[in-house]
């Protein structure tokens, strides 16, 4: 429900779309107690992630719109100098390593050594000498350059949401070199621009804080969204402080799901920092309230349906061969096919889950019917069932889908009603049914929400993230998702060339 953050130039952009911190937002004394949701991102995973800081910071280079500077300077003799430069691009930029820190309770610590990049440009320049002497000109430059670059990007809250500050930024020259079109202009005119261009690029710095807010604001559009669907959501707005440890970074949220006008409440969570671990790149705490509240909202949504006709209601009815089968079956569709009946399965009132180490139990009351459709007749209800289900699924993340595995079920009928078996004092009819539910139906039920999800999911763009060994691991009151992952860089670079 969340997901990952990042580290170096794009890499911290990201991070900072789950890391946030408190420069002007009130927790309260007790900010853990309304945590529904936790991010945690290791220093494994940035090390990963800062070996894209040259694609990045390339991207950023590429598309950085340089203003045109104008500015006028007294030279003795020559009176005054005014000056312009314009069309500055940058080629040929390369980067020899890039370094990150995380400085604990403090900031983000990116050093980027040996930025060789080739600037060209137009400059024009013109003065009014003695004499009443008056020249213009205007030349193609190109500089070489090679500089350090540094940032301590500082996090701060506004309005509940990250806001990263990436101002204190220093460059260092190593080299600094103007080349004039024709190399024929006066030495004093070189060094008079040479000190100028190495104040120009230093809006550097304003660019790469520019393009930390944009890709902040991208990561937390990107987040909010997949948290969302058609009328249901979940608020990710921070519960408390972010901590900077040396090993990790961690961000809480309050996972409060809303839907329409409501929202859920949460005061009493469980959460504590000691209850994850720094082995893997990637950790997600989920409480057991932000998810029960968001099938809560499933259900009022109306969205716990499920219809099958055809081949999943031949699956679901002839799960085994046996004479006892064929006679029930025959006996409930009163030989019609399975293509002209259809079941329908719904809950009829909000779902109970709970998560236990052995893994996640749900509970619920359930209907089931099954209709068959005669050729130009109404529909005819052959059975009616209401019946109280409880069921530990585990679920496991795999080849980019959803798996969701009853391990224990447990069914009570409630209401029973069937045409085949109008007294509802059949053993035969009542054996089969509760059988099939057991063995057939709620597998069929768990597979078909594991399939939805997975659709939803990879509707929101989870699918291209590599995603490796995740584990999921249910506890009393709260469940963690652990993983390492592979960063598909190509969609950070491509939002930064439809962006910037």
């Amino acid at each position: 429900m969340c997901w990952a953050g990042r580290m170096m130039l794009g890499t911290f952009s990201i991070l900072l779309g789950l890391v946030q911190a408190a420069a002007a937002c009130e927790f309260g004394p007790f900010p853990y107690r309304a945590t529904g949701i936790v991010c945690r991102m290791t220093k494994p995973a940035a090390l990963l992630l800062n070996q894209e800081t040259a694609q990045v910071i390339q991207a950023a280079f590429r598309n950085a719109k340089f203003p045109n500077i104008t500015g006028e300077r007294s030279m003795r003799l020559l009176g005054r100098v005014a000056y312009a430069v314009s069309n500055i691009q940058v080629n040929d930029l390369s980067i020899e390593r890039s370094e990150v820190e995380l400085k604990e309770d403090s900031a983000i610590h990116i050093s980027i050594r040996n930025v060789t990049a080739l600037f060209k440009g137009t400059l024009t320049y013109g003065y009014a000498g003695a004499w009443f002497l008056q020249l213009f000109h205007s030349v193609d430059f190109e500089i070489d350059s090679s500089i350090d670059l540094q940032l301590n990007i500082n996090l701060m809250c506004q309005k509940d949401q990250v806001a990263p500050d990436a101002s204190d930024c220093y460059l260092t020259f190593h080299k600094l070199t103007l080349h004039l079109q024709g190399d024929k202009q006066p030495g004093w005119l070189k060094q008079l621009f040479t000190d100028f261009i190495s104040f120009t690029l230093k809006l550097v710095c304003k660019e790469i804080n520019a393009v930390a807010q944009t890709l902040t604001n991208f990561i937390i559009d990107l987040a909010a969204n997949f948290v969302r669907d058609k009328d249901i959501a979940v608020d990710i707005s921070l519960a408390s402080d972010p901590v900077i440890k040396a090993r990790y970074i961690e961000s809480h949220h309050k996972g409060l799901v809303l839907y329409k006008n409501n929202s859920s409440m949460l005061s009493d969570s469980v959460f504590s920092p000691s209850l994850l671990t720094e082995s893997r790149m990637l950790y997600f705490w989920l409480s057991e309230h932000s998810l029960s509240s968001l099938a809560a909202a499933a259900f009022l949504d109306g969205q716990l349906v499920l219809n099958l006709r055809g081949e999943k209601l031949q699956e679901l009815f002839e799960m085994e061969d046996t004479e006892v089968q064929r006679q029930a079956v025959q006996r409930i569709f009163q030989g019609t096919s399975y293509n002209d009946s259809v079941a329908k399965v719904w809950s009829l009132s909000q779902p109970q889950i709970s998560f236990q180490p052995e893994g996640t139990v749900v509970r619920s009351s359930i209907a089931v019917e099954v209709s068959i459709l005669p050729a130009g007749e109404e529909p005819l209800v052959t059975l009616y069932m209401e019946k109280e289900i409880t069921a530990t699924i585990q679920a496991t993340y795999a080849e980019k889908k959803l798996f969701l595995q009853p391990v224990d079920s447990r069914v009570q009928i409630k209401v029973f009603k069937c045409t085949a078996d109008p007294s509802a004092e059949d053993p035969s009819i009542q054996s089969f049914l509760q059988n099939m539910i057991l063995v057939a139906g709620i597998p069929e039920v768990t597979s078909s929400i594991g399939s939805a999800l997975t659709s939803l999911m990879n509707s929101k763009r989870l699918d291209l993230f590599d995603i490796i060994n995740p584990e999921i691991i249910t506890r009393k009151g709260y469940v963690i998702v652990q993983l390492d992952f592979g960063f598909p860089s190509h969609l950070l670079l491509n939002f930064l060339e439809k962006s910037l």
